[in-house]
């Protein structure tokens, strides 16, 4: 069967989205897997050590032994948890770690599995969702341990999801739409000043720290924090059923960076529009701010001990929630003045 029969078919549509979710998912996992290596590396310099270094060249093949590891070794069932329930979690929290990705735009042009108009409400609505599979692991596995860090990690999640609701609330009300590509080219033109992340600077803080809360990393992992309550909410876990979560988590990281740089960094657009930036393909810049991002949380989690509980529900509720509400009435009334010119 040639090309231009395949397209006329009726099954080209089906295949031509299954093309387009393996170019996303495929470097999405390889990504994953060499983020684990690459904290392990930032990490180990910033405290002046090699980290891993005997698999592969300067242990450039470790995530690939770790995940063989995580694949033969047995998956352990708690006699006294809920099968079903137990096997489902790690399900129910990597599934929407690769669903919300649908909606991303990887560049100019439609570059995304699916071109949604409102994609900013989908990612909303999906992002949300990873935390049932951390609840219901906790209760699943019938483990005091286990059932406080889901408890954790479901208050925690209530109080920084709100704040970062309102911080895409402020992007909307500029961007004056729902579609992620047409806010990306809502900062196109002036370079790094026609960004987002000044005039809402508030807002791109507010979020990106939320984003670290949500993915339970530090400082705010208190949901598995091992000082405390030995793993949370995945004790009783190994094997695969661990390594979804692992997944799951890591996936979630380069979510929150991705969308940071697409909302508050001027997506695939180069900071000068000046040779020779305008050389490097947008899809190039949206990756080099990705990962300048996913550095900045492994810096993060190398510098700031662990918070305790209720500072963290303190930040939540007392200091971002406050902030978000009060900028939005600021950039609702700069809307209405002549400094709107300022914002578009």
């Amino acid at each position: 069967m040639n090309i231009q029969a395949l397209q006329d078919s009726s099954w080209w549509p089906v295949l031509w989205s299954v093309v387009k979710i393996l170019a996303v998912v495929v470097p999405l996992l390889l990504a994953v897997a060499y983020l684990t290596l690459a904290e392990r590396k930032v990490i180990g310099y910033i405290q002046v050590r090699l980290g891993p270094n005997r698999v592969g060249f300067k242990g450039s093949l470790q995530p690939i032994a770790d995940a063989i590891k995580l694949l033969f070794k047995e998956i352990i069932i708690p006699s006294s948890a809920n099968r079903f329930l137990f096997l489902a979690a790690p399900v129910l929290a990597f599934v929407p770690a690769m669903l919300v990705w649908a909606a991303i735009p990887f560049g100019p042009g439609g570059m995304a599995i699916s071109n949604m108009n409102a994609g900013l409400l989908y990612v909303l609505a999906i992002a949300g969702l990873g935390v049932y599979g951390i609840i219901v692991a906790g209760w699943a596995s019938n483990s005091k341990y286990a059932f406080l860090g889901a408890m954790r990690a479901a208050a925690q999640l209530v109080a920084y999801e709100i704040a970062m609701g309102f911080a895409l609330v402020g992007v909307l009300m500029v961007a004056q739409t729902l579609d992620l590509s047409k806010i990306v080219e809502a900062q196109a033109g002036g370079g790094f000043w026609s960004w987002y992340w000044l005039p809402l600077f508030p807002f791109f803080l507010v979020y990106f720290i939320s984003g670290v809360a949500e993915t339970n990393r530090a400082p705010f992992d208190v949901a598995e924090g091992e000082s405390e309550i030995v793993a949370g909410f995945h004790v009783e876990y190994s094997g695969m059923a661990f390594a979804l979560f692992f997944l799951a988590e890591y996936a979630n990281m380069i979510f929150v960076s991705i969308l940071t740089a697409i909302l508050f960094l001027g997506g695939w657009y180069p900071p000068v529009n000046l040779p020779p930036f305008t050389w490097i393909p947008g899809t190039g810049w949206l990756i080099a701010k990705t990962a300048f991002l996913l550095f900045v949380f492994l810096w993060i989690r190398a510098t700031f001990p662990r918070y305790r509980y209720d500072q963290i529900m303190r930040l939540g509720w007392k200091v971002f929630i406050p902030v978000t509400i009060a900028w939005i009435v600021v950039i609702g009334i700069a809307l209405e003045t002549p400094l709107r010119v300022l914002l578009r």
